[in-house]
């Protein structure tokens, strides 16, 4: 723990030139383009990883999924019904028992092409009717 100390003690003052050229040496990547605050940390974070094992799988998936987390639709279950106002005018799809989309008397291939025939412009169905949800990190 104590060299874990001193090598941590030891970036705090190091210059600019001092932090990459340790940087090289101990990741054999190229040095990324921060300010000298930001190396440190990295660098920090690195000599850390290195002592201590680094995160675990678990956490790094976490990271990795929260990211760029994208919507998931949910899916369209048999007698859903979903009711979305726009520009003053409620608009109520259904879902029948078969999976298939109504909306104003017709039979729809999909909720976007509902979003688009309200709307005029293209949308997401699902996330036009709020059927999106973010991932969220657990």
């Amino acid at each position: 723990m104590a060299k874990l100390d001193h090598a941590l003690y030891e970036i705090a003052h190091m210059s600019r030139a001092e932090i990459q050229e340790r940087w090289a040496k101990l990741t054999g990547r190229p040095v990324p383009r921060l300010s000298v605050a930001m190396l440190r940390l990295a660098l920090g974070y690195e000599i850390q990883a290195r002592a201590k094992g680094g995160l675990s799988r678990a956490t790094r998936l976490q990271l990795d999924d929260s990211g760029d987390a994208r919507p998931r639709a949910i899916p369209l279950a048999p007698g859903l019904r979903l009711v979305r106002e726009w520009q003053g005018k409620v608009h109520v799809v259904t879902v029948d028992g078969a999976g298939a989309i109504h909306w104003n008397g017709q039979r729809w291939k999909s909720l976007s092409e509902v979003a688009r025939a309200i709307t005029g412009t293209r949308w997401s169905g699902p996330a036009f009717f709020g059927l999106k949800q973010r991932r969220t990190a657990a």
